[in-house]
């Protein structure tokens, strides 16, 4: 069973969101608070705040079907956003509905209180300034904004987002050091492990430590992570939820892998100091008790992205708190052995964080001069009576009450600092998925992704990068079985639909798409995505004036969707080169790294015979995506083209080594083995296509004709016959081939 969650987490997450809301970050807002409902989908708030995230990022049919909760209870939270969504997309009537229901409403909202400032200024607005750079076409200066923003706040996810887009993504250690976890007193470590693991204390593991007999016992980036905020792993067996829908070779869905060490130690501070988020907590942690000088540990400093605008006061040290009062110093070790002992009253928790954290300041900000003024001290202070009638002095009694209350702020302390350490470190494992996808480099996108918490793997945005890696993979099976998923947790998703919807081109599903390219319009007319969906589907009809057409209409609904004017290039490559060349141009003016329209115009100056341009296209796209085959095989072709067959047989070999189920590479580099007169290693590359694809007749041909030049009459004529069978209008090419001399048959027919 899954244990409860601690609240500081949640509370974490909660300032998080309200930060980036805040200063207007409706990406960062939303990555976080995915991240927040995916830790806990029966929690109000977060649902509240992802819901939210997701109305202000313009996906309010979402956001609606969010907080609707299918047989659930509805707090008035739930509905007050529910009418948020409703007025947004213009149902005026429902919207006073959910109003009134929130007023009849009995449950009390659980959204969560506003406590964190705004982060930074000047992060935030340096964030901003590179998201206007980036759509504005200054590369340059948009990647220096996100770097300055990052130095600022490393919590700005979508600075990060921006300069993966750039193709500008240091190293993720570099813009993310590393950092151990928070360090901690062990004066109450038996408590604290009883309440949050009880099976811990019964092992006599130590707190980051599993136990030995555990079989999934955390390894790799995971295992600095304490078991206090850890998730739980997937259920052992079969797998029935998302498992299921995915192929069990996938690396995503391996849970126990490899992965990349963590260094022993490091410079960078923990989190900057974390702030607990109750404001109430305006003196600053209570120093922690230490067991000896040589167990001491520094807290750091406050992440920028929740401190305080004011001035915080300075936690006492050790020795400032023995110069103030004189008991304290003489009766440390009694403290000490009070403490460890078992027969000691503790002090009960309070439920308020200010009065629990001002008491010590009222017993240490006066001196002790006499029991009676100890007593009275004791009597105006805000502790428990139970401590204060302890049957020691006096003096013991103020000391002991201020130790004890010193361990709760120390622990809150340390919870807070843990969470944030958490949410940093789980921050860093997506953002090696996300720099990994940037970069097209998908096989490595996967097994990052494989390493995150499995409840943040069934979250929609994960789902949505392993169908877009499998995509670039041309892995299309597995890429469809994530977007099915998808669609199914999301059923009024419009973003990355575009890929989908092409997806569907590429393995000619028409029902789906044409399913897909409904419901997409009827979510919302005016979405780029729902135009490409529709255009996708009258090109798979071979319809290509109404395809372009779409194609157009998405790009007057944003000129900004470079994807829009790429497929309108596409449609025009067979009947207008250079139409085609003018829409690939507009895309890479939209997007410099869009390597679909630097693959456009290749095609298009090599239908020209213009070599030398078609190559330089070629290799631009390359650069932006080195590990598509399909891009190495057009090199290749042009290098054929040139008759440097030499190199055009490395390009091949490299294709066929990155995807061996390539058929165009295979087939390109089986017609070059017969025109360097190779036909043995041609026959092989030939005879594993006709198994795959005993349809295609320019195969079979190609098949024929090397039977044929090295003797084989038998199998070429039964080939020829199979040709004949599937395209009886090649009968005069069949003709012509056997008319033709064996020595001349490599240059007799091109199939």
């Amino acid at each position: 069973m899954q244990r409860e969650q601690p609240s500081q987490l949640s509370q974490r997450f909660s300032a998080l969101i309200w930060s980036c809301l805040d200063s207007d970050l409706n990406k960062s807002a939303l990555f976080y608070g995915e991240r927040y409902y995916s830790q806990d989908r029966n929690n109000h708030d977060a649902i509240h705040l992802y819901s939210l995230t997701l109305l202000r990022d313009d996906q309010a049919y979402s956001a609606l079907h969010l907080v609707n909760w299918p047989g659930g209870t509805l707090c008035s939270g739930c509905l007050e956003i529910n009418a948020k969504c409703c007025t947004v997309l213009g149902r005026h009537r429902q919207a006073r509905e959910a109003l009134e229901a929130s007023l009849r409403c009995s449950s009390i909202s659980a959204s969560s209180s506003r406590t964190a400032p705004s982060m930074p200024e000047e992060a935030a607005l340096r964030c901003r300034s590179g998201t206007m750079a980036l759509k504005g076409n200054l590369p340059e200066q948009a990647a220096v904004s996100f770097r300055e923003a990052l130095a600022l706040n490393p919590f700005l996810w979508e600075a990060f987002e921006g300069l993966c887009a750039l193709g500008a993504a240091p190293e993720v250690d570099e813009l993310f050091p590393p950092r151990m976890p928070p360090a901690r007193s062990l004066s109450s470590e038996e408590d604290y492990i009883s309440k949050f693991d009880p099976g811990l204390m019964a092992t006599g593991a130590g707190f980051f430590t599993p136990e030995s007999s555990n079989p999934i016992a955390p390894r790799g980036r995971n295992a600095d992570i304490p078991n206090l905020f850890r998730m739980p792993l997937p259920p052992v067996g079969p797998r029935d939820s998302i498992g299921s829908s995915f192929a069990p070779e996938m690396s995503f869905y391996q849970q126990h892998r490899p992965s990349r060490s963590q260094p022993a130690a490091s410079s960078t501070p923990l989190m900057g100091g974390t702030r607990a988020l109750s404001s109430a907590d305006e003196s600053g942690p209570v120093t922690k008790k230490l067991r000896s000088s040589s167990r001491q540990h520094q807290i750091s400093a406050k992440p920028s992205i929740l401190q305080d605008d004011g001035q915080k006061k300075a936690p006492l040290s050790r020795t400032s708190q023995a110069k103030t009062n004189p008991t304290n110093a003489a009766n440390t070790t009694r403290r000490s052995s009070r403490l460890q002992g078992t027969t000691g009253t503790k002090q009960p928790l309070t439920s308020k964080v200010r009065e629990r954290r001002r008491a010590p300041a009222k017993i240490l900000s006066k001196p002790v001069e006499s029991e009676g003024d100890d007593e009275a001290d004791v009597a105006r202070s805000s502790s428990p009576q139970s401590v204060a009638h302890s049957p020691r002095s006096d003096a013991s009694h103020a000391a002991s009450n201020w130790t004890a209350l010193q361990d709760h702020g120390t622990q809150d302390t340390y919870e807070t600092e843990i969470a944030d350490h958490y949410i940093y470190d789980l921050m860093r494992k997506f953002a090696y998925a996300s720099r990994a996808l940037a970069r097209y480099e998908s096989q490595l996108c996967l097994d990052e992704l494989s390493q995150l918490p499995y409840v943040y793997q069934q979250s929609v945005s994960v789902l949505v990068m392993v169908g877009r890696a499998e995509f670039e993979r041309q892995e299309y099976e597995a890429a469809l079985r994530a977007f099915q998923e998808v669609w199914t947790m999301d059923p009024h998703r419009v973003l990355d639909m575009e890929v989908y919807s092409t997806l569907l081109w590429h393995l000619q599903n028409r029902v789906q798409l044409s399913y897909l390219a409904q419901q997409l319009f009827n979510i919302n007319p005016r979405a780029p995505q729902a135009w490409i969906a529709v255009g996708n589907l009258f090109s798979l009809e071979k319809d290509r004036s109404q395809a372009l057409t779409c194609f157009k209409r998405a790009v007057q609904m944003d000129p900004s969707c470079a994807y829009a004017y790429t497929l309108s290039g596409h449609e025009c490559v067979d009947d207008d080169p250079s139409k085609a060349i003018h829409f690939f141009q507009s895309a890479l003016r939209v997007d410099p790294r869009h390597y679909n329209a630097w693959y456009g115009l290749g095609s298009c100056y090599l239908r020209q015979s213009r070599l030398r341009l078609a190559e330089y296209h070629y290799r631009r796209a390359l650069e932006i995506h080195p590990n598509n085959a399909i891009l190495l095989g057009c090199v290749g072709i042009v290098l054929e083209r040139r008759n440097e067959c030499d190199e055009a047989m490395v390009i091949f070999d490299r294709a066929i080594q990155l995807s061996p189920d390539n058929a165009l590479v295979r087939y390109r580099r089986a017609k070059l083995f017969i025109s360097t007169k190779r036909y043995t290693a041609a026959i092989h590359d030939l005879e594993q296509l006709y198994q795959r694809t005993p349809n295609e007749s320019n195969v079979v041909f190609q098949l024929a004709k090397a039977y044929r030049l090295i003797g084989d009459e038998t199998k070429a004529a039964h080939m020829l016959a199979v040709a004949r069978d599937i395209s009886p209008r090649s009968l005069g090419k069949i003709r012509a081939l056997l008319e033709t001399a064996k020595d001349d048959a490599e240059d007799g027919m091109d199939g």
